[in-house]
């Protein structure tokens, strides 16, 4: 990735992070691709922590998702992040989209986690 790319997205993710931020009625979706992978988590702001974190590289999804096409692992890293954060009572959530554009993976992601039932 070029340089010139890189700064453009941590520029959008600065500009973005102004406005979203989570809390603990209503937690941030942070949700980050690579290459590779996809990682989605979920994070209360005002205490700094990390409530529920799910990628593609996580114990229980690794191997279900070593075989699909990276559509097909967002959709599954979506589903696996909404059923987490419904069982810990989560039901609420901010959409941190990290500077990237919302489409592809991060709307198959998003889309996912809404099926599920979780709002946003």
């Amino acid at each position: 990735m070029a340089k010139d790319k890189r700064q453009a997205i941590a520029t959008k993710k600065r500009r973005i992070r102004k406005n979203v931020f989570g809390e603990s009625s209503r937690p941030r979706l942070s949700v980050y691709r690579s290459e590779k992978h996809i990682y989605g988590q979920i994070i209360d702001d005002l205490k700094g922590s990390t409530l529920v974190a799910v990628s593609t590289v996580s114990e229980g999804l690794r191997d279900q998702v070593k075989d699909l096409k990276p559509m097909e692992a967002a959709k599954a890293v979506g589903a696996a992040l909404a059923e987490k954060a419904l069982a810990g009572g989560i039901t609420q959530v901010v959409f941190d989209r990290n500077g990237r554009a919302y489409g592809g993976r991060l709307a198959a992601l998003a889309d996912a986690a809404r099926a599920k039932g979780l709002q946003f």
